[in-house]
């Protein structure tokens, strides 16, 4: 078993689903709290919630699984991320900024799940 908090990615996406929470949904309108701010909330802390899901895990094998479960919850906050900005809801800046924050997060697991899937 893996102590979740010594791995580099889960610290990462830690503080990418902080960045959610902090800069982008309370900018985001009444009317969407339902629709697009609870996608956002729900694909973000779904990311390091995967990782530490899988850290249980007693194979490499079942840990990838998880974190390519978490690399699809970053893909779907890098999109709604854009939809956002795209809808005029956030800054250029903030979404500039959050895009560079998922990009470090899409790499970091992926990597991972390279090393997991590479090791005998």
């Amino acid at each position: 078993m893996r102590d979740y908090k010594k791995l580099d990615v889960w610290k990462k996406a830690h503080l990418l689903t902080k960045q959610v929470y902090q800069t982008i949904l309370p900018k985001m309108p009444i009317e969407e709290r339902f629709a697009l701010t609870s996608q956002l909330r729900r694909s973000a802390y779904s990311i390091p919630l995967n990782i530490v899901e899988g850290c249980g895990k007693n194979t490499n094998k079942y840990f990838a699984h998880y974190l390519d479960n978490a690399l699809g919850s970053a893909h779907e906050v890098e999109y709604t991320c854009y939809l956002i900005f795209d809808l005029g809801y956030i800054t250029n800046d903030l979404h500039e900024s959050v895009y560079k924050e998922i990009n470090e997060v899409k790499a970091m697991l992926i990597g991972f799940i390279k090393y997991l899937r590479n090791e005998p």
